[in-house]
C-alpha cells in the first residue's frame, strides 16, 4: 500500500534517538522523548496559490529532517508508523 499526500503534506518516518547519552548511560524507553528528525517518504504536489499555480515543495523524497513536537498526525501502514504533516511544521533539512 502507498501513501500519497496531498497539496503542502509530507509524509515523514521518524528517525530513532540515540539509546545512549554523551557520557555512556544507556536510557530505557521510558526516558526517551520522540524524535524529532525524519526522513521523507512522499511530497504532495504544493499548496494551491491563488493564480492556480502550484507552491514549490522545499523538501523532496529522501530529505533528512528536523520537525516541531507536535507536527503531523501519526498512521501506521504495513506495520510502520508515519507522520503526516504539513511541509511548515518542518523547520530545517540537514545536510551530510
Amino acid at each position: 500500500m502507498k501513501i500519497r499526500p496531498l497539496a503542502d503534506k509530507v509524509l515523514v518516518e521518524r528517525i530513532e534517538a540515540e539509546s545512549k547519552t554523551a557520557g555512556g548511560i544507556v536510557l530505557p524507553d521510558s526516558a526517551k522523548e520522540k524524535p524529532q528528525r525524519g526522513k521523507i517518504i512522499s511530497v504532495g504536489e504544493g499548496k494551491l496559490l491563488e493564480d492556480g499555480l502550484r507552491s514549490k515543495m522545499q523538501v523532496k523524497k529522501g530529505d533528512q529532517v528536523l520537525f516541531t513536537s507536535y507536527a503531523g498526525t501519526e498512521v501506521k501502514l504495513d506495520g510502520k508508523e508515519y507522520l503526516i504533516m504539513d511541509e511548515t511544521d518542518i523547520m530545517a533539512v540537514i545536510e551530510k
